[in-house]
Order: structure tokens, then C-alpha cells, then sequence
């Protein structure tokens, strides 16, 4: 499943309305990225949300 392994954020489902009312499911997905990480001395890759990209709790490598 399609989380951010810092915060865990993942899918969040709700409900599209019409004009009309009428009512279908929907889901709006995290924006996620895979991303090579330093984790200690070591890099490692992880599937992280934008928001703690920018926030800056994982650094970045290359």
C-alpha cells in the first residue's frame, strides 16, 4: 500500500458531490516519491510525502 514511510500518510477516501447531489467514492492520494535518503551513514531509498520533504525530516542525497 502507497504510504510515506516517515509519517505514514496514505489514501484518504471521501465522497465526490454533483451539482446535483449525487454522491460516488472517491480517494485523493498523498503525493509520494521514491527517494534516495541518509539514513546514519547509509543511503537508503523510501517512498516519502512531499510534506516531509519540505518540512526537512528526511535529507536528501544527490
Amino acid at each position: 500500500m502507497a504510504k510515506c514511510e516517515i509519517c505514514g500518510k496514505g489514501p484518504q477516501f471521501g465522497h465526490s458531490i454533483s451539482h446535483s447531489h449525487r454522491v460516488s467514492n472517491r480517494k485523493w492520494s498523498p503525493n509520494l516519491q521514491k527517494v534516495r535518503v541518509r539514513v546514519g551513514n547509509t543511503t537508503k531509498k523510501m517512498i516519502v510525502c512531499t510534506k516531509c520533504l519540505k518540512a526537512g525530516k528526511v535529507v536528501k542525497v544527490g
